[in-house]
C-alpha cells in the first residue's frame, strides 16, 4: 500500500469469547492502512471463529486456552511469519477506536519509533464510557503510576489492547519466553528498554 511506504501492516486481534464485537471491530479497521488482519482465538466458548470465518479473517485456534499472553504470542509469531513489518494490536472488544489504526502506525511508518501504545486512560471518562469497569480503572492508574516510577517512563498505560510494534522490536526481544498472562504486556516493555528501543 501507498500509504505504508511499502511496508507490510499487519493487524492482530488475540480473541477470546468476542463474538457480540467482533464484526463492529472488524468493520472499523481501515482496511486501506492494513494488508492484512489475523486472528488468534484462545479457545472461546462463544461463535467467535464462526463469525471470523463469515468475515474471511486468517484464523489460528487454540484448542486449550493460553492466555492473554500466550495469545499474544501466537499473533506475534504468525504476524512475522506472514511477512510482517508492522505489527498492530486490535482487541476485538471494541473499547479502543480500530478507526485509530493510522494515527498509531504513523509514527512507525515514518521510522520516529519502534513501538506506539494507544491509550484509554488519557481521558478518563473515555476509558469508562468505553466499558472498563470502575475497579478496573482505579487499579490501572495505581499500577500504571508504580511501573512509570520503576522503569523512569511516562506511559499513561501499560497494558493497552491496541498497540503496535516494528518487526525490529518482535524480532529483538524475546517475548516468547514471557507470561502467559497480563504481565506479558509489562514484560515486553521492559525487554524495548533493556533492548534500547524505543
Amino acid at each position: 500500500m501507498e500509504k505504508n511506504k511499502g511496508k507490510k501492516v499487519i493487524a492482530v486481534l488475540p480473541a477470546y469469547n468476542a463474538a457480540k464485537t467482533l464484526e463492529k471491530t472488524i468493520n472499523d479497521i481501515p482496511r486501506q492502512w492494513v494488508d492484512e488482519i489475523i486472528l488468534v482465538d484462545d479457545a472461546s466458548q462463544d461463535n467467535t471463529m464462526a463469525i471470523a470465518r463469515s468475515l474471511g479473517l486468517k484464523t489460528f485456534v487454540h484448542s486449550k486456552n493460553r492466555g492473554y499472553g500466550g495469545n499474544q504470542k501466537t499473533c506475534y509469531r504468525e504476524a512475522l511469519s506472514a511477512g510482517a513489518d508492522i505489527v498492530v494490536m486490535v482487541h476485538p472488544d471494541h473499547q479502543y477506536d480500530p478507526r485509530l489504526v493510522p494515527e498509531l502506525i504513523k509514527p512507525l511508518l515514518a521510522g520516529e519509533t519502534d513501538a506506539v501504545f494507544g491509550s484509554r486512560m488519557m481521558i478518563s471518562k473515555n476509558a469508562l464510557a468505553g466499558g472498563m469497569p470502575y475497579w478496573k480503572f482505579l487499579a490501572n492508574i495505581f499500577l500504571t503510576f508504580i511501573e512509570n516510577m520503576v522503569l523512569g517512563l511516562r506511559l499513561t498505560e501499560y497494558h493497552s489492547g491496541f498497540r503496535a510494534y516494528s518487526r525490529r522490536v518482535l524480532k529483538a526481544v524475546p517475548f516468547e519466553k514471557n507470561s502467559d498472562d497480563f504481565v506479558f504486556d509489562t514484560e515486553i516493555i521492559v525487554q524495548m528498554k533493556v533492548a534500547g528501543l524505543k
